[in-house]
């Protein structure tokens, strides 16, 4: 995929102050690219640094090939056997929560073979176009954070699991997505430590144009950058609310005053959809729970090499500089942070059951964090009923895989210009 260089980006044909409302990967990246078209930038965000809260600790996955949205054709039969499986990648904790059960209303017709073929599409487009700018970005600027670019290997645990891959490897070929389909003996070429486990997986699925890394090293190395383009970061700002005038926003609230802008853009994550509320602007983004833990490396060799998905449990396991991060499930609890001792269970029992002899679990370091969902799957990206605001949210578990495309396309949006990818169809409005 073609990108523009540096000095193209520069060239613009509109300079603005832009405030951006959170500074996660997703808007720091945004941050970072609109100061490099130019524009005047002011990050708000109530925590003391950049990726505080669900960058932080995620799966380690940048996985344009394994993005996919989470309702397709047989999930709802699926979900039901997931929630009743011992180490359940599914826990719904049930609440009187009225958008939970439209969420989920709407997540389930999306569970056709139609839905699920546009809204792959969807989704492949964004996550290929931003693993290409994040190799751009990498090249020009030479930023780290325990970077391996080595691939995903997802394991199934059944026969059934690999024969069920093929609507997957069609939009795959598609779109040009290089794939593998390994037997034993071919998985182990790239992830020798599973040797001992062999027998325990039928086959794998490897993606070899994945990448991993650490996504709060990145954003906070990101942050820097910016930074150093004059990006003003105004931590510890808690946003209260938004002000408009009925034609456009006029002003954001903070418990440290008013902040004003040419353009707002809103990345707020799962709390996206309770700021834009008052603004008439109704979003079925809704927060999904998801865990890790981070478990020091004992022995390099019995280890993973890359990221590993155990397909049965969803569970990704990642290897990150000297440290393995395991993440996964999915917890349907609203707000809640607390922290679930079943979940660290359940990974602990896939690292151990994947590299028993490769960290320490005993060590691990146990997180959790809320994954901004859409229905669909698909991020929501671009302009709202206000033409001075922008929103980019519901990147769900694909947050880090999306980050620097997600980036480029608002600051081209912003700038005037035209994405290097079709847009049209991720914003809000498709869910009028």
């Amino acid at each position: 995929m073609r990108l523009a260089s540096r000095q193209q980006l520069s060239s613009r044909s509109l300079t603005m102050h832009v405030l951006v409302l959170g500074s996660g990967v997703i808007g720091t990246s945004i941050a970072y690219y609109l100061a490099r078209a130019g524009h005047q930038v002011t990050v708000l965000d109530r925590q003391p640094a950049a990726a505080m809260e669900t960058s932080f600790a995620n799966a380690g996955e940048v996985s344009p090939g394994y993005s996919a949205p989470w309702a397709g054709p047989g999930v709802p039969l699926k979900a039901i056997k997931w929630m009743l499986m011992h180490h359940s990648p599914l826990v719904i904790k049930p609440m009187l929560d009225p958008a939970m059960w439209r969420w989920g209303l709407a997540m389930l017709r999306n569970c056709t073979e139609a839905a699920y073929r546009v809204n792959k599409s969807r989704m492949v487009r964004v996550a290929e176009y931003s693993r290409d700018c994040l190799k751009q970005l990498r090249a020009e600027t030479g930023i780290s954070y325990d970077e391996r670019s080595q691939g995903t290997l997802q394991l199934f645990r059944t026969q059934k699991q690999l024969d069920g891959i093929d609507k997957d490897v069609a939009i795959l070929k598609e779109y040009g997505v290089p794939f593998q389909v390994l037997d034993r003996a071919g998985y182990l070429d790239y992830e020798p430590a599973l040797a001992p486990v062999k027998d325990k997986f039928v086959g794998a699925l490897r993606l070899p144009g994945d990448e991993t890394g650490d996504c709060f090293k990145f954003t906070q190395n990101l942050a820097k950058m910016a930074e150093g383009l004059g990006v003003n970061f105004r931590f510890g700002s808690s946003i209260t609310g938004i002000e408009h005038d009925g034609r456009q926003i006029t002003a954001v609230n903070t418990d440290q005053g008013k902040v004003q802008a040419d353009h707002y853009v809103l990345a707020l994550g799962s709390y996206s959809t309770q700021m834009l509320k008052p603004l008439g602007i109704d979003i079925p983004v809704y927060p999904v729970k998801g865990f890790s833990i981070t478990v020091p490396i004992t022995n390099p060799e019995m280890a993973p090499e890359s990221t590993i998905m155990d397909e049965t449990h969803k569970v990704a396991v990642t290897r990150l500089g000297d440290r393995i991060r395991v993440g996964g499930t999915a917890q349907l609890s609203g707000f809640d942070l607390n922290l679930d001792e079943g979940r660290r269970q359940t990974l602990e029992f896939v690292v151990s059951d994947l590299f028993p002899q490769g960290g320490d679990v005993a060590r691990a370091e146990f997180w959790t964090g809320l994954r901004p969902m859409t229905p669909d799957g698909t991020p929501i990206i671009g302009k709202t009923r206000y033409p001075n605001l922008t929103l980019s949210t519901g990147h769900g578990t694909l947050g880090w895989t999306m980050a620097t495309g997600t980036g480029r396309v608002v600051a081209d949006l912003l700038s005037g210009k035209t994405p290097d990818i079709d847009v049209d169809d991720l914003g809000v409005a498709r869910y009028a």
